[in-house]
């Protein structure tokens, strides 16, 4: 058995639950820690990568095979389109990743399917050309058809640009606790542990890593110096700009990303509130305020059917909605969109977008502001829902909001991913009259 056997054939085992409809966040959890330490980045790599690239890799495996392997054999499909990524995007000498993918068969109990998928992987070194020479536009882009179409019809000029964002790795940003310390001092912290980072253009309190490193290695993170948070996130707790003495409902909160900024840049005087509809992600939001020393008033709910002692609590001085959406925005943190979401689904989501917008803006005070948030980039999740909800409120109006870099629209801002920047998120902001 070759070295690496059994890296690639967990990796199969993670790939292939995501291929039956299993998000790739709980096949990791589930399957990961069957690896020893040392092996687990390079299975991390092969998993992100293969999804990442699966429209183009399903697409060369399907001019590889003579018919497609049974639904039983879906961890084979999961090993063959790991092979095809580590020949197309990773730095393993070619004959090494055949041979410990071929092997990595045997570690899944399917020796059977050894010689096929040395044959398919052999054949596409042979003629990698001309199979590559066949894929669509969308295929070669590693894009499912639906997404690259509506990309083309929302973003034309700017497809390419999506495109190649959502192929990369993205970039670790930390959120520094300005209540603490100020953004340069602890750029200096860390180069003198030997980690370099540059401010970010958007948030005051932004800091991107050249490259990721490990929380624990980060100067002060478990005292809550910073925090990990991507720095189009950072601009919702910023866009807010929550005042001292308000009153503030953050109703779609975990994992507390943005319920902890609001909290640092006002960490004292005001009252937070961080409603979300499961308790066991309530529990991420609790950690994260434990470990940076703050405090919150936690409510399990549904904001399309406020409870009544939510009701009873308000009015709110100001809400932020950080949606369910189709993640479209963020998909090179989680590729697994590309698989999971089918083109209806906005449409889905928009419905749950607009009850919850009915349910709580009766809960917003009047003169009150309410920041709608999503990571989508398509406009029937963000200003084609913002400007229906105005249509059918009277007492909502629009408040122009200022982004540098952001596309304007109809209603808000949409910041577009950006290769070497900030994931792709909406902002709209909505002030209730009397």
């Amino acid at each position: 058995m070759k070295p690496g056997a059994a890296v690639r054939a967990c990796a199969a085992r993670i790939i292939a639950e995501v291929l039956r409809g299993d998000s790739l966040d709980r096949a990791l959890e589930s399957h990961l820690s069957a690896l020893p330490d040392r092996d687990q980045p390079l299975c991390r790599e092969i998993c992100f990568g293969t999804i990442r690239q699966y429209p183009r890799l399903n697409a060369l495996l399907s001019q590889l095979l003579q018919k497609p392997l049974r639904a039983k054999d879906r961890d084979v499909q999961a090993l063959a389109l790991s092979g095809l990524y580590q020949l197309t995007a990773m730095r393993i000498p070619a004959h090494a990743a055949v041979s410990a993918t071929v092997d990595a068969a045997t570690v899944l109990k399917k020796r059977q399917l050894s010689g096929l998928l040395n044959a398919v992987l052999r054949r596409f070194q042979r003629e990698e050309e001309a199979l590559v020479s066949v894929l669509s536009n969308a295929e070669a882009a590693a894009h499912p058809h639906w997404l690259w179409d509506a990309l083309g019809r929302h973003w034309p000029e700017h497809r390419e640009q999506i495109a190649s964002a959502n192929n990369s790795h993205p970039p670790m940003t930390l959120r520094v606790n300005l209540s603490r310390v100020d953004r340069d001092s602890y750029q200096q912290q860390l180069a003198d542990a030997g980690i370099t980072a540059h401010p970010g253009q958007l948030s005051s309190a932004a800091l991107t890593l050249e490259q990721a490193v490990d929380v624990v290695l980060l100067p002060g993170f478990a005292d809550g110096l910073c925090s990990v948070q991507d720095e189009a996130a950072q601009l919702a707790a910023q866009l807010l700009a929550p005042q001292p003495g308000e009153r503030i409902l953050d109703a779609c909160a975990a994992p507390g990303g943005k319920s902890c900024h609001i909290l640092e840049r006002q960490p004292s005087a005001l009252s937070l509130t961080a409603m979300d509809i499961s308790e066991e992600r309530l529990r991420r939001v609790q950690e994260n305020l434990d470990r940076l020393k703050l405090s919150a008033t936690l409510v399990t709910g549904d904001g399309r059917q406020p409870s009544p002692a939510l009701i009873k609590s308000g009015p709110f001085d100001a809400m932020l909605l950080d949606v369910p959406c189709s993640a479209t925005g963020v998909i090179r943190r989680h590729p697994d969109v590309k698989l999971l979401r089918r083109v209806e689904d906005a449409a889905s989501f928009a419905v749950q977008q607009h009850a919850i917008l009915d349910g709580l803006w009766p809960l917003l005070a009047v003169g009150g502001r309410l920041l709608y948030v999503t990571c989508s980039i398509l406009p029937e999740e963000n200003s084609q829902v913002v400007g229906e909800f105005i249509a059918r409120h009277s007492n909502a109006q629009e408040k122009t909001l200022s982004l540098p870099g952001a596309q304007p629209c109809a209603q808000g801002l949409q910041l577009l991913p950006d290769i070497s920047g900030s994931d792709g998120l909406y902002f709209a902001m909505l002030h209730k009259q009397g």
